[in-house]
């Protein structure tokens, strides 16, 4: 029985029907199906399993390469084999540090010998060859003037400040008061506070009683400097560098800024000098005066953009919205007026309308 026939046409051929599928038309169909799919999975198969001569040789030369890349750690080992660390050059530093300590251990304690060499730590976990104590300390009345070395050790002193006390009062220097102590280089203060309840000098009040009948030397009083007054308005260069604190380029900054402005109409205005401390000005302030508050004045109702901006108050967004509002309402009536613009401010309108005019 030929399985291949068909009920439909196929490459233009007509096949037979034979007269099994007559009978049962649902096993053909059936049968018809199950060959469909195959050629179906048959042709997408060979779609993406065909290669040619050269992609064949591309997907063995890639199969390879993984494979050798894969089998590549296990055999390092055997291939490159590594050298064995010598580790007696780091014995030998070891032992070296080891004497050393030892050593530093042992000129620790010489510096401090007695009983209460180590620290007392719970357990004993700490090494006690690294932390030394201090040496006792034992606080009694003493004179700093004739207290000698041994004192000094008792109250806890370090031998270096032993010494520099000892070449202070060699020298002819003397403890005249207990809190002469602190002058001391080397002793803290945490020393000094400690120690000072205890310094007892028996003839620091005889001393003081003996200088004070000396003649008392002239006290060092503060030399007060007379700086004449400088007018603001009308003062140059020269008057504003005769002040404490002001030099050459500073007065000439004073005077620009002046200049710009059109004139100060109060002395405060000076403080606004560009680079001018304000610790310089406050010293300077009682010198300066303003006997004639007159200033130049712009008249907004004429003036244009550019002679507006020159003014150290008045900024280009400023000068425009003016300009601006000027033609767009007429001539200003007043100088408050200039109050409608939005970008005029309460205190730019205080330092500002001075310079102002509307005739």
């Amino acid at each position: 029985m030929d399985w291949n026939w068909r009920l439909h046409k196929k490459i233009g051929k007509r096949r037979k029907i034979p007269s099994f599928y007559v009978v049962f038309p649902f096993y053909y169909w059936n049968q018809t199906v199950i060959l469909d799919l195959y050629s179906m999975f048959k042709k997408f198969l060979s779609g993406y399993f065909s290669f040619s001569k050269k992609e064949r040789r591309g997907i063995l030369f890639l199969l390879g390469a993984i494979l050798l890349f894969t089998l590549f750690p296990f055999f390092f080992p055997f291939l490159f084999k590594g050298r064995v660390p010598d580790h007696r050059a780091f014995e030998k530093d070891i032992a070296r540090l080891k004497l050393l300590e030892n050593d530093s251990n042992d000129r620790r304690r010489q510096s401090y010998p007695g009983k209460n060499y180590y620290r007392s730590f719970p357990d004993n976990k700490v090494n006690k060859n690294v932390y030394p104590l201090k040496p006792e300390v034992t606080l009694f009345n003493f004179d700093p003037n004739t207290l000698d070395a041994g004192g000094w050790k008792k109250l806890g002193i370090r031998e270096r400040t032993i010494s520099t006390i000892h070449h202070y009062l060699e020298k002819g220097g003397k403890f005249r008061r207990p809190e002469d102590i602190a002058k001391i280089w080397g002793l803290h203060e945490e020393e000094v506070q400690r120690l000072l309840p205890f310094v007892t000098i028996p003839d620091a009040t005889v001393t003081v009683h003996r200088e004070s009948k000396k003649k008392d030397p002239a006290p060092d009083l503060p030399v007060k400097y007379s700086f004449r007054r400088v007018d603001i308005n009308k003062g140059d260069t020269n008057d504003f560098i005769a002040l404490p604190g002001i030099g050459s380029r500073l007065a000439s900054r004073i005077v620009k800024f002046r200049d710009k402005l059109g004139g100060f109409n109060t002395p405060d205005q000076v403080a606004e000098t560009y680079a001018l401390p304000d610790t310089t000005f406050r010293k300077i302030r009682p010198m300066l005066v303003l006997n004639d508050p007159a200033v130049k004045r712009i008249n907004i109702n004429t003036a244009g953009v550019e002679e507006l901006k020159a003014h150290p108050y008045i900024r280009y967004s400023l000068a425009n919205a003016i300009v601006q509002f000027r033609e767009q309402h007429g001539k200003f009536s007043a100088i408050k007026d200039i109050k409608n613009i939005m970008t005029m401010t309460e205190d730019l309108y205080n330092k500002l309308s001075p310079y102002l005019s509307v005739e």
